[in-house]
């Protein structure tokens, strides 16, 4: 599926059309709204429990499962209109030649979609709560014209088609408006098959058939620029919201609110229990990242059953651990993704991480690249916001990497690699719109800013050693 989100006055950012890949990088200054950008996908994605071909498809098909099992308890003609209904719906399934699209599905289930979609309340209580704003208006870009509007969208097509749209305005007026569409022709299934479905009880088999990849429920994960300093002290952060969150402690003090991205972060590490739910391969790249780059395992200590976390690390060949205060800051950057690998993250999720290089050497940051092309193998729908350079040109050859693949040859010195199709880099300006970065086979992903400082450096440099050179030959004539 192509995900499209387009976005205009939406917080620093003027104007922005981007598509979601499987790895999508947000370069540029500071304060030009990459965390904004990616605050958005992150809230598009906990509102529609992922972004599949059909939004919500799989709640929706186990609340219509679990209807079509209660029907012994409705009235006579209702239940014979509903057994009806689902006879229509194996003819069309069962015709020869036919795609099952979405209007061939159960009229309430369509109903229900198109109304969930165009809710007026749900998503922007979602903005609100991601980005700790009383109001939607709060996320209008300020340009001094008080007829500014706000508009963000989300389009998803499959291949030519568009399944779904779904868009929000607010002029600062009043509450936003909510539009959206599924077309009615969206292909669930094509139309080579065999004809399976012969009663009204395989219903419950539709179902399943239906809960391919673009059906699947897909979980979110947002690992925060301030993640560091989270693991270091959750414990404190949270034994101090639980003293105030009391009558007598929200009246002595103003409480603070975190982000929506925040506040599921701190829920992720308090509520943390070991589990081998995520895939093998997902959970073999926190291992090569352990091994390769925090060379010591991550492991979690819970005192009580009813406890915080603690999470350690051990060095290797070390018997003893190190809690994240006391370890570098590398390794408090790189434990909440470590655990996450190990927990939780599954293929098809999202994982947004800002400054995936914060607090890592050069050399480290090439390495952290090639974490993000396993995950991307993996399956995982990875987002970064970065300013490393040394990461992008990373980036750039585990590209040809992968072009390299397509032509039947590799280097051999890595199994790491990227598509160049699999990758979508932007680059955000101030009071300009966004444009992508499209791939170079020489330069690589390479942003005009970097490119401007580095020729800057080079001048300046180069300017000092002829005024040192000079100066030199002049006191040189002086001493003759």
């Amino acid at each position: 599926m192509d995900i499209y989100i387009n976005v205009k006055n939406f917080g620093p950012i003027e104007k922005a059309e981007i598509d979601l890949r499987p790895l999508t990088v947000f370069v540029g200054e500071s304060n030009t709204g990459k965390t904004y950008l990616a605050a958005l996908i992150y809230a598009f994605h906990k509102h529609f429990e992922g972004i599949p071909q059909l939004p919500w498809a799989s709640s929706t098909a186990s609340y219509f499962s679990l209807d079509y099992r209660s029907r012994d308890r409705y009235p006579q003609r209702q239940r014979e209109a509903l057994e009806q209904e689902m006879l229509e719906i194996l003819e069309k399934l069962n015709t020869p030649g036919c795609p099952f699209k979405f209007s061939d599905l159960p009229q309430k289930m369509c109903d229900m979609l198109e109304y969930r979609l165009t809710d007026q309340e749900n998503f922007p209580d979602e903005l609100k709560r991601c980005f700790d704003f009383e109001a939607v208006s709060k996320l209008i870009r300020f340009t001094g014209s008080r007829s500014n509007e706000m508009k963000v969208s989300l389009s998803v097509r499959n291949r030519d088609q568009t399944c779904w749209n779904f868009e929000v305005r607010d002029a600062g007026s009043g509450d936003p408006t909510i539009t959206g569409h599924i077309n009615p022709d969206t292909i669930l299934l094509e139309a080579k098959r065999k004809t399976e479905f012969q009663e009204i009880s395989d219903v419950e088999r539709l179902l399943r058939t239906l809960g391919t990849e673009q059906w699947q429920k897909a979980d979110s994960y947002y690992l925060p620029a301030a993640r560091s300093g989270i693991m270091q002290s959750h414990g404190v952060i949270a034994t101090a919201l639980i003293k105030r969150a009391t009558r007598i402690g929200l009246d002595r003090f103003e409480v603070s609110t975190f982000s929506g991205m925040i506040a599921d972060f701190m829920e992720q590490i308090v509520n943390y229990r070991e589990s081998t739910t995520s895939p093998k391969s997902i959970r073999r790249v926190a291992e090569q990242l352990e091994a390769e780059l925090l060379e010591g395992r991550i492991e979690v200590k819970r005192p009580t059953s009813e406890g915080y976390p603690e999470f350690l690390y051990r060095p290797d060949q070390s018997e003893e651990t190190l809690r994240m205060s006391h370890a570098s800051a590398m390794v408090s950057e790189l434990a909440p993704l470590v655990f996450l690998l190990q927990s939780t993250v599954g293929r098809g999720d999202l994982l947004i991480i800002e400054e995936p290089e914060s607090h890592l050497h050069p050399g480290a940051q090439t390495k952290i690249a090639q974490t993000l092309a396993r995950l991307v193998r993996a399956g995982v729908r990875v987002v970064i916001t970065t300013h490393s350079n040394y990461l992008l040109q990373q980036i750039g050859n585990l590209i040809r990497e992968g072009e390299l693949r397509k032509q039947g040859e590799s280097t051999n010195e890595s199994t790491d690699y990227l598509k160049k199709e699999e990758v979508g880099a932007w680059q955000f300006y101030k009071n300009e719109p966004v444009t992508e970065l499209p791939f170079d086979l020489v330069e690589g992903i390479e942003p005009e800013d970097h490119l401007d400082i580095a020729e800057d450096l080079y001048n300046r440099s180069a300017g000092l050693q002829n005024r040192i050179e000079q100066t030199k030959e002049g006191n040189a004539v002086e001493s003759e």
